[in-house]
């Protein structure tokens, strides 16, 4: 029976080299020049430390540049807002990696609506749909690739 995996997954490597690149960017840009503004990575955060706030905006949009040369879809930030004290602001991104619950049961519901002649399921942080034939499949993924959930989707694990 052939199935497919629905996941929302961000490459982590890739958000470092874009985070090492925007601090290389910064240490060269002249708007930048004695301030010791940074980016940092734990995990799956990226940390902006700065002066002021607007350098933070400046900082935000070389970031999201960077990420995007680098195929990272930017919809899976979740951006908290800036922090202000001494002197120093500090803004954290989350990098959103897994389908949560909500979202996994907007997907089914959505699948089922459809009425198209596939079944899904919700395993984990990913749901898996099976179905008889593999033009119900394509559809299935043509309209999810329609619909807007916030956060990017990949199907992967086509398998016939």
């Amino acid at each position: 029976m052939p199935s497919f995996d629905i996941v929302s997954e961000v490459d982590l490597q890739e958000v470092r080299n874009a985070t090492d690149q925007a601090n290389r960017e910064v240490g060269t840009r002249f708007d930048f020049k004695g301030s010791d503004a940074s980016f940092s990575v734990d995990d799956a955060v990226v940390n902006l430390q700065a002066h002021s706030e607007f350098q933070l905006e400046q900082m935000m949009d070389i970031l999201q540049k960077k990420l995007v040369k680098r195929s990272v879809d930017i919809g899976c930030m979740d951006i908290a807002k800036p922090e202000t004290a001494n002197n120093r602001a500090r803004q954290a991104v989350t990098i959103r990696q897994g389908i949560d619950a909500d979202t996994a049961r907007k997907i089914v519901k959505d699948i089922k609506a459809a009425k198209l002649k596939v079944q899904s399921q919700i395993q984990g942080d990913q749901v898996r749909v099976s179905g008889k034939k593999r033009d119900d499949l394509q559809e299935a993924i043509a309209l999810l690739r329609k619909a807007d959930f916030g956060m990017p989707l990949q199907y992967i694990n086509f398998r016939d």
